[in-house]
């Protein structure tokens, strides 16, 4: 099986790098800089950062076209030091410009560049699961809390990316199956400002995120729908 991972580079993306090599998978990691791992069946292709990144990575990936069983794209963010600083924002007076489109550019216009790109080579004969990293806190029906302004909006907004491209892949690419997938609060750089209000035994490795996303993925088929499900397999409230 041919497993893409793009942002291999960080927390969950690494873990889901080793989860497919321990499967026996062949691995295609994308990310910035060096590769996350080394291993004879992992080969590494850098640039995910814009557009036309994207699209000189998926020009590299032609000759696998139908044969990639497995996508995961794992890209996020939701608060940064750098300029335009970003971070969660509490009330409405926090909300500025810069961030908002930060936010939507990373959570939710590149992994929509990869799923419109990658459309030509995922369709072919053989299952595939296409799964990017959602959030419960893109969830309009679950929103009881409020604040978080920019990440809750980006993420919702990929929900209704990823629905739309769902109904288009069910035309085009009926092979391929989309899932928006939450994967709880996970001990990575993204979530580690806010962990110390997260319940005992609700801070997640990212390997257990791993492991989860491909035991739920596994259980997928086709349907030309979009699946959005957190780390136990249960569906969020759009």
């Amino acid at each position: 099986m041919n497993t893409l991972v793009i942002g291999a580079g960080g927390g969950i993306g690494q873990a889901v790098c080793r989860a497919a090599l321990d499967r026996g998978d062949n691995v295609l990691a994308i990310s910035r800089g060096a590769p996350p791992l080394q291993h004879a069946r992992l080969r590494h292709l850098e640039g995910a950062a814009n557009e036309h990144e994207v699209a000189a990575v998926v020009a590299q990936l032609e000759d696998y076209g139908g044969q990639i069983q497995r996508v995961v794209i794992t890209t996020g963010v939701l608060h940064s030091d750098a300029e335009p600083r970003l971070f969660p924002e509490k009330r409405l007076e926090d909300i500025n410009a810069a961030q908002l489109e930060q936010s939507f550019a990373v959570n939710t216009v590149l992994p929509l560049l990869w799923v419109a790109r990658l459309l030509p080579v995922l369709k072919g004969k053989d299952p595939c699961v296409l799964a990017a990293l959602s959030a419960r806190v893109g969830s309009i029906g679950d929103n009881r809390l409020g604040g978080w302004y920019s990440y809750r909006s980006s993420k919702a907004a990929l929900n209704m990316a990823l629905q739309t491209a769902a109904v288009e892949f069910a035309r085009r690419a009926a092979n391929v199956k989309l899932l928006a997938f939450h994967p709880g609060t996970t001990d990575t750089t993204l979530s580690r400002p806010f962990q110390s209000g997260v319940p005992e035994g609700k801070l997640f490795t990212p390997d257990f995120v791993a492991a989860q996303l491909f035991s739920i993925s596994d259980g997928l088929a086709p349907d030309g729908t979009l699946s959005y499900l957190d780390w136990q397999g249960q569906p969020i409230d759009w």
